[in-house]
């Protein structure tokens, strides 16, 4: 089998060239936020735009201060066997991005929706689904751990591991239990998975009816199957660490098209999992904790209208979970992250659309996430029916650094209207890019 290669990004050119720094400074509604630095945002492409897919970053700041991001990069996605996972380094107290380096590549399949965090023991671990036969349920999870990466250059690993999610016979009982719940509920739509659901065809209520049965029928079967429920499971959101012993890791399945959680009480020596999430698409998890104790899970919404976030709880350490049910906050079928910020506010990064990519925002709450009054945009095209000028700014990733101000990185593909072209025709649209700013700017912009 012949071994990808990495694939040289064009020649670093002057960050302004494909870079935007922007400076946001304080407004009348700034006054109000609390005593810190004037607002700010500052934001650069990590490497020029390309044909090739970049897609779905995760990043991390190293204790040396350095931020580490990663992405997976080829032709496509789960039917591209030429999908690797890459990263770059930013490194403290500089401008310009390291060229990417390869963090994992499995010869012949799909690497994709890798994640990353540092533990306690300061130890970076790398997260992410191979895909075996191009089909999302067939994804494997797999991990890595590495002591030795605060240097140029890629992370010297010592662990290599495979996480096996091994659900027990609990999974089938609450996934029947749910779809009996579900089923008695109304819906006008069909479910997550099935055509007319959100953003296929509309379908008559009488094959909507017939469509639902089916799906329920075969998530009830593959539940109960054993090979079935421990395939498939993704990351995308950072893992949890809880009181700095317990590592939550959220999963999902395109599969079943719900949320997981691979849980470790001895940093992957063993795993367990928790109930499955059990809604109408509700996938790609993230995690919050209240000052009770309570840990929030907001979840995307690949289900029928209408489309917002969903959102589950859990009361026991992230064990069991509560009914998954829809938030406020609208979500067009796109990863969102939320994190709980030092002074106890939670940031959340997403699309604040119920259709398209278009726009990119980051809200701030100051209960927990009943209310989320301040909103500001990272990226934000103008409305338009022609898709061709509407760019897509999405997957995104957040972090609070030690100095206490906040960055993400998100996968940036420019309006294809507005992309040039290679000496081959390709369009150049698609890098990941990042962005640094503190909670003055957010709170500028209420």
């Amino acid at each position: 089998m012949k071994k990808k290669r990495m694939r040289c990004a064009a020649p670093l050119v002057l960050a302004c060239a494909f870079g935007l720094r922007l400076f946001a400074w304080a407004g009348a509604d700034a006054a109000a936020a609390p005593a810190q630095a004037a607002p700010f945002l500052e934001s650069e492409l990590v490497f020029p735009l390309e044909h090739w897919h970049n897609h779905a970053s995760m990043i991390v700041e190293a204790p040396n201060g350095d931020l580490l991001v990663c992405w997976f990069h080829g032709s496509g996605e789960r039917t591209a066997d030429d999908v690797e996972i890459r990263g770059a380094r930013l490194k403290q107290g500089s401008k310009q991005w390291s060229g990417p380096f390869l963090l994992a590549d499995t010869p012949g399949y799909p690497d994709t929706n890798a994640t990353m965090f540092i533990d306690p023991q300061k130890r970076l671990w790398l997260m992410w689904p191979t895909i075996l036969a191009n089909e999302w349920h067939t994804a494997l999870m797999k991990y890595r751990i590495s002591s030795d990466y605060q240097r140029a250059g890629a992370p010297r690993w010592e662990v290599s591991e495979v996480l096996h999610v091994t659900p027990g016979d609990e999974f089938k009982t609450t996934v029947d239990r749910e779809l009996d719940r579900l089923a008695a509920m109304p819906e006008t739509s069909a479910p997550a998975g099935v055509p007319g659901a959100a953003g296929g065809s509309p379908m008559p209520p009488e094959q909507v009816a017939a469509r639902r049965r089916e799906y329920v029928e075969r998530i009830r079967k593959d539940a109960g199957d054993k090979l079935t429920r421990r395939l498939g499971w993704m990351t995308r959101a950072h893992p949890y660490v809880l009181d700095g012993s317990r590592l939550i890791v959220p999963l999902y399945s395109d599969g079943f098209s719900f949320s997981l959680m691979a849980i470790s009480d001895d940093w992957g020596k063993t795993w367990k999992t928790s109930t499955p999430l059990v809604g109408r698409g509700n996938i790609q998890p993230s995690l919050a904790r209240k000052k009770d104790g309570t840990l929030v899970a907001y979840m995307r919404d690949n289900g029928p209208a209408p489309k917002r976030l969903h959102v589950s709880r859990s009361t026991d350490r992230g064990e069991t979970w509560s009914p998954v049910e829809d938030s406020d906050l609208p979500n067009p079928g796109a990863g969102a992250e939320v994190i709980v910020l030092r002074n106890g506010s939670w940031a959340l990064i997403y699309n604040d659309l119920e259709r398209g990519r278009y726009r990119l925002a980051v809200s701030l709450s100051e209960d927990e996430g009943r209310t989320w009054p301040w909103t500001r945009h990272l990226e934000r095209d103008p409305e338009s029916t022609d898709q061709q000028q509407l760019g897509q700014y999405h997957y995104p990733s957040i972090l609070q650094a030690a100095d206490g101000t906040l960055h993400a990185s998100y996968s940036h593909f420019i309006p294809p209207a507005s992309a040039q072209k290679d000496a081959e025709g390709r369009l150049l649209r698609k890098a990941i890019k990042h962005a640094h700013f503190n909670e003055a700017w957010i709170r500028a912009g209420r």
